[in-house]
């Protein structure tokens, strides 16, 4: 791994703020003008993309902050806490309530967005709850079990959710409500689907992916990870899975009819220290990474090519996010440590 250029990018083209409380989540808005992160503490900070001026913190919670996503709108955030509240933060920092789940953890959030509107999506317990732009509350989907992951398709067609014994995929506008159930024993605890949506793979408790092919149902066993996977997402175009749990970024291979029967690649590997989040790039074969020992770097799939944003601190990285555009890079770590680094050109 190059290190010569460690610390470079963060000192020169960043912006860091120590925020005090673990860093659960973070994301840029869909217009790429405003930053947040959420924190352990309930709160949700602000910041422009180039980490520069004032950063604001907003109550958000009574309690932990569990989930953040863009919301369906170009400007605003959507938060979720263990206080059972799920609320649209917009970037002048003012917190709205969209739903109360009556005490429950609300764990997962996510959205799509289009020029009709868009749905948000919220998982309490074993319901999954839709709304639509306005946050009016349109259903409410029932799992086996509690959900442990939830993601739109690139379209919004379809809605996924992870749980024990497998994964749900959903029709997001149908009115019978039957999902499709993709079945595998064992504890599933997140999910991602294929940009093209040719399959759907979830990370599991026991150190390993499982996927399924949409076209015929056939399983696809990843194993190997020496921890669990926390963090995953394919390339924009889907021909690769990143993913965490290894010493390395773990690519598996989604074409040539992979990835049954090919191994991955790995790649900008930290002998000893585990990858904890990835983030793929929205328009190149890039990927970022953080790491347990706080090291954030850029690796270019193919090639060699590694720079390394930070040498790293105290603490894991917890959260990874791209700017839509690409152009920049925010991360934050269970110490509470936040960054914006800019990589436009210049």
């Amino acid at each position: 791994m190059n290190s010569a250029s460690a610390d470079t990018f963060l000192t020169t083209r960043g912006a860091t703020r120590e925020l005090g409380a673990h860093v659960v989540a973070a994301c840029f808005n869909r217009a790429g003008s405003r930053a947040a992160f959420a924190l352990g503490d309930g709160t949700v900070h602000l910041a422009a993309p180039a980490g520069a001026g004032h950063w604001q913190r907003v109550e958000v919670h009574d309690g932990a902050a569990m989930a953040l996503s863009p919301d369906v709108t170009a400007d605003d955030f959507c938060s979720a806490g263990d206080d059972g509240a799920l609320r649209r933060i917009s970037a002048a920092g003012e917190a709205l309530t969209l739903f109360t789940s009556g005490g429950k953890w609300i764990e997962h959030v996510s959205s799509f967005a289009e020029p009709r509107g868009g749905l948000l999506a919220c998982a309490v317990g074993r319901q999954v709850h839709l709304f639509d732009a306005a946050g009016a509350r349109l259903k409410s989907l029932a799992h086996p079990s509690t959900v442990t992951g939830l993601a739109f398709d690139t379209r919004g067609k379809r809605i996924a959710a992870s749980h024990y014994n497998g994964a749900s995929l959903w029709f997001a506008a149908s009115k019978s409500d039957n999902p499709r159930i993709l079945e595998w024993k064992g504890s599933h605890i997140g999910v991602a689907i294929h940009p093209a949506v040719e399959a759907l793979v979830t990370a599991m408790q026991e150190n390993a992916l499982h996927g399924w092919r949409l076209s015929d149902g056939q399983h696809m066993r990843m194993t190997g990870y020496p921890a669990k996977t926390e963090s995953m997402g394919f390339t924009r175009n889907g021909k690769w899975l990143a993913s965490s749990g290894a010493d390395s970024i773990v690519l598996w291979p989604f074409f040539g009819g992979g990835p049954m029967g090919k191994p991955p690649v790995e790649i900008a590997q930290i002998e000893g220290i585990v990858c904890t989040r990835v983030a793929c790039h929205p328009r190149d074969e890039l990927v970022a990474a953080g790491y347990a020992n706080g090291v954030v770097l850029i690796a270019q799939i193919g090639t060699q090519r590694v720079v390394v944003l930070t040498e790293g601190g105290p603490a894991p990285v917890s959260a990874l996010a791209w700017s839509p555009d690409g152009a920049r890079l925010m991360f934050g770590t269970e110490s509470g440590l936040a960054a914006l680094v800019d990589l436009s050109p210049r």
